[in-house]
């Protein structure tokens, strides 16, 4: 079973998530050329006080 894992910023909008996974599992499905059943697909979102980039945390670095 292939897995694909999305790793981000929160999106608030539970709508956009469903069209992400849409439209990741249409270019696994394509791609690959098994049935769309067989992925997983998991988004996992951190906030930006948990992420540091080049030294600093993300929330530090638009203050």
């Amino acid at each position: 079973m292939p897995s694909v894992t999305i790793e981000g910023p929160k999106i608030e909008e539970v709508e956009i998530k469903r069209e992400l996974v849409k439209e990741i599992t249409d270019a696994l499905e394509k791609a690959y050329k098994i049935p769309r059943e067989a992925y997983v697909v998991v988004i996992k979102e951190n906030s930006p006080e948990n992420v540091g980039v080049g030294g600093k945390l993300i929330i530090d670095r638009y203050k």
